[in-house]
């Protein structure tokens, strides 16, 4: 691990589960996960952290919004927080609970729509084998010209995760049918996919003006 990822404030990982894995709620992912996908979206860039708020994008898979109904939310009280933070240098706390909620919520059920867990996700707040750590409270003082430019800083991000979002949907779909006929998820597709939705949930924080640290380059 990188000198850069490992000192980030957000870190995300997920309890491995590579065999004896349960083939039928598998083949049905999908479907099983609609209740999810409607409220906080499927693995992707969601939130404030895709083009899509900006553009009217709303694709589901690799590169636009993704977030769901609550991440539309989280949205609209990130672009709020953005005129707090440059005008009254503070981000108001509920907007950074509602933020916080909707991204521990959101790091679960994309585990589970990426096939990395079976267990059904909780809706909200609840045990599962994932662990998201996000910074327990804003800066002190905050980097306004980050804040202000935060759009245009994270299109570095945006373009490469397009292209890192692409190559994981394709290990995915070989995972799904390994699973289906093995039981088994191949380690480094699942290690890829775990890097790839650490990654993406570290922007969408930095998007959702969690915290002003440039997102490290890096799926660890």
């Amino acid at each position: 691990m990188s000198e850069a990822s490992a000192a980030y404030p957000v870190t995300y990982d997920v309890e491995p589960q590579l065999t004896d894995r349960n083939r039928l709620t598998c083949f049905f992912r999908i479907i099983l996960a609609i209740p999810h996908l409607i409220l906080v979206g499927g693995p992707g860039l969601g939130g404030l952290g895709a083009l899509g708020y900006f553009s009217g994008d709303n694709n589901w898979f690799v590169g636009g919004s993704t977030s769901g109904v609550l991440g539309l939310v989280a949205g609209v009280m990130a672009i709020i927080a953005w005129f707090a933070i440059l005008f009254a240098n503070s981000h108001p706390q509920g907007l950074r609970d509602f933020a916080g909620l909707y991204l521990r919520w959101r790091s679960k059920a994309i585990a589970y729509v990426a096939l990395l867990r079976d267990e059904y996700p909780p809706f909200g707040e609840g045990d599962y084998g994932v662990s998201l750590t996000l910074p327990a409270a804003a800066p002190v003082s905050r980097d306004k010209l980050s804040v202000a430019l935060r759009l245009i800083y994270a299109i570095p991000h945006f373009i490469v995760l397009f292209f890192v979002g692409f190559a994981w949907a394709i290990t995915a779909i070989i995972a799904w049918f390994a699973i289906l006929f093995t039981g088994s998820y191949p380690e480094s597709l699942y290690n890829f996919g775990v890097g790839y939705l650490r990654w993406s949930l570290r922007v969408e924080s930095y998007m959702l003006l969690l915290h002003d640290e440039y997102p490290p380059f890096s799926l660890e």
